[in-house]
């Protein structure tokens, strides 16, 4: 058996032990021989069978996971127009400070033509009987002309400067307003299906609980499998970069902590608080969500994907993981479940980006 096909099968079966690992840790006093024997209860008539409700539930987060990212994207977004509005409040200060400057300059010029009779020094000595006297007067006055008309000229760009910054503060303070109402209304369907789906997983007894997180698991596997039988992982053995293997490291290193929408760490994170953060620590700043790291990361194909890249999941882009090797990804998976390993073929996968290429 090749080292390539040794490494296929060995991930595949290490991902195995994982999925049984966790199901033994959720199920507490439940053995993992007891959870895989147990046959749930009949339905009643009508009434939806686990893996619908599985599904259901699925959904429900994934759909909070995309509005997850709208909301973070607004957040983002909100926090930039904040700054560009403070900055704009300097450049307005700056400019009214220029004026007051240009205006005392200006005040001092007339003062000094009015101690003078109305008639400025120049114009006096270019009234002078001696030609020397006159020449000097001449350009004294040219100079004075050119100074009071630069001042003005000062003063004008000023003044349209402090015109220009007020219209861009406005225009900044409708994109803040418009953010705020796209992140009160991301926050508000997040919120609406967490709650749905959390209500749906209430109602299960607690031998149905720990069903439902093994049929999870039975078709993240399954998944993973029919990927992996493409043979995929033949193709798949770069090594990681320095930077990769610092993001790999940071993200590993969270493992166990929970899920939270929009948390960044320390203590949660949702599934591109996670990749951000990890690759934040490697030293290389990418974009806040999913969608936003799918758009503007460059790509690489999947052949050619290397740990510490990112995987971008579902036609939406609503959910993101971090190749780790081995045909693995840590990720954040969803409100209720924690930081964990699962494999990179678990789901359907839309992209691979890399941040550091």
């Amino acid at each position: 058996m090749g080292t390539v096909e040794r490494r296929r099968r060995g991930g595949a079966s290490t991902l195995a032990l994982l999925c049984a690992t966790a199901l033994l840790a959720v199920s507490g006093v439940v053995g993992v021989t007891g959870v895989a024997q147990a046959a749930p209860a009949a339905p009643e008539p009508g009434a939806k069978s686990l893996e619908q409700v599985r599904k259901e539930i699925e959904d429900l987060y994934r759909q909070a996971g995309t509005a997850t990212d709208a909301y973070n994207l607004a957040e983002g977004e909100a926090k930039a127009q904040s700054a560009k509005i403070v900055e704009i409040a300097k450049q307005v200060v700056a400019g009214q400070d220029r004026i007051t400057a240009l205006k005392d300059r200006a005040g001092a010029a007339a003062r000094a033509q009015y101690r003078s009779g109305g008639m400025p020094a120049g114009a006096r000595l270019a009234l002078s009987g001696t030609p020397s006297q006159f020449l000097d007067g001449a350009d004294r006055i040219r100079q004075g002309e050119k100074a009071t008309t630069d001042l003005l000229s000062e003063m004008n760009r000023t003044q349209s400067d402090l015109q220009q910054y007020a219209k861009d503060a406005t225009a900044q303070w409708q994109k803040l307003e418009a953010n705020r109402i796209k992140q009160e209304n991301a926050k508000k369907e997040i919120e609406e299906k967490i709650k749905t789906a959390e209500a749906l997983e209430s109602k299960l007894q607690a031998e149905e609980k720990a069903r439902l997180i093994q049929l999870e698991q039975e078709a993240q596997y399954k998944a993973q499998t029919a990927w992996l039988s493409t043979g995929v992982l033949k193709e798949i053995n770069s090594s990681a970069s320095e930077s990769g293997k610092r993001a790999v490291q940071y993200a590993t290193g969270q493992m166990g902590k929970p899920y939270v929408w929009g948390a960044e760490g320390p203590d949660s994170f949702d599934c591109s608080g996670l990749t951000s953060q990890a690759w934040r620590a490697a030293g290389k700043n990418i974009p806040r969500t999913s969608q936003e790291q799918l758009r503007l990361l460059p790509k690489v194909a999947i052949k050619d994907m290397r740990p510490g890249d990112l995987i971008i999941y579902f036609d939406d882009a609503s959910h993101v993981g971090m190749y780790v090797g081995d045909g693995a990804i840590v990720h954040a998976p969803r409100p209720g479940r924690n930081v964990t390993l699962t494999g990179a073929g678990s789901m359907p996968i839309k992209a691979v980006v890399r941040p550091d290429a």
